[in-house]
């Protein structure tokens, strides 16, 4: 496992990290004790960065999270978000009250005294330009409640508008093979900040993978069923927004760019890797094979400049036009 810089905080983390959202909730079913084991193979593999939410299983990863900790001596930082839980979700929501109870919520489930990064969880956007809210949180850094904090972004506008509070450390935003607008917009004023980049959904809500095909079903409670084709509520979200038949049709053409040995998971990230303002990517995992495949991503070769420039042109011909102007 390789390393990079978060942003100021100075943490060194895990360029392969784990995100904690299908231990949680909304990827069909999950057991404890198979989480338990596929975070365990994550820290075996050098992950040091841990992304979850309280909102995933209302506290569920959080708490299985803390288990982990207390059980392994290796340094991890657990970032986690706050602000899904709010209903309705609006911008007056995110308010110095509800965002102190949430972190007191988080603080116990973690079970710490204090949070090492805080995000606002892909909130409206008016709440970007509610610098009082931004001053909350620097209250909660210097009560000790919070050591960082950050924002998870839908659209590179709104990491734009994020990045002027000069206590924003870092910025997850969705970023892959089908998604690579922040690349053109938004990496080098984060460079020139400081600001950590951690790249979500980074295989596609698993499109990355390489297997699925048009006839995969998912399970009654995987949130992927919501938006198969792009056209529920969370669009942008699962499967990058791509249109769910024309990406299956991409990743075909991506597949023939694969190094022997490797699979399309590790391909896909580490085509992220080559960025080298991304700080990590955040890949979610059940099943401990599942992690370590992804994290054998970080030792896999950097890509030749005839694969990314093959990887543009797929992008560019048959996923750009749907997605490129939306987020």
């Amino acid at each position: 496992m390789r390393y990079r810089q978060l942003g100021r905080t100075g943490w060194q983390v895990s360029e392969i990290s784990f995100g904690a959202w299908a231990i949680g909730a909304d990827w069909g079913t999950v057991d404890d004790a198979e989480s338990l084991a596929a975070l365990g193979a994550a820290v075996d593999c050098g992950v040091n960065f841990i992304d979850t939410a309280d909102v995933y299983g209302m506290g569920r990863s959080e708490r299985l999270i803390a288990r982990l900790k207390r059980e392994r001596k290796e340094e991890i930082v657990v970032a986690t978000k706050a602000g899904r839980r709010l209903s309705p979700h609006t911008a007056d929501g995110y308010n110095e009250k509800n965002l102190a109870s949430f972190v007191e919520d988080s603080l116990r489930n973690l079970s710490t005294d204090s949070l090492d990064l805080l995000q606002l969880h892909c909130p409206p956007t008016d709440v970007y330009y509610r610098p009082e809210l931004f001053g909350a949180l620097d209250r909660l850094v210097a009560a000790g409640k919070i050591r960082h904090y950050g924002v998870s972004v839908e659209r590179v506008e709104e990491a734009l508008k994020a990045v002027e509070y000069p206590g924003v450390q870092t910025v997850q935003i969705i970023f892959n093979c089908f998604r690579r607008r922040p690349a053109d917009l938004f990496f080098a004023e984060a460079r020139r900040k400081q600001v950590g980049i951690l790249a979500r959904v980074p295989l596609a809500s698993g499109l990355l993978t390489g297997k699925f095909r048009r006839d995969s079903q998912f399970a009654a409670d995987d949130h992927r069923n919501f938006n198969r084709r792009g056209e529920a509520f969370d669009v942008g979200e699962t499967f990058s927004g791509v249109d769910y038949a024309a990406a299956l049709e991409a990743v075909e053409d991506i597949r023939r760019l694969l190094p022997p040995g490797a699979a399309m998971a590790q391909l896909a990230l580490r085509w992220i890797l080559m960025f080298d303002a991304v700080s990590c990517a955040i890949p979610g995992g059940k099943r401990p094979q599942q992690v370590r495949e992804n994290c054998a991503a970080s030792d896999l070769a950097p890509l030749s400049a005839a694969d990314m420039a093959a990887i543009r042109e797929i992008y560019d011909t048959r996923v750009r036009a749907a997605v490129h102007q939306r987020w």
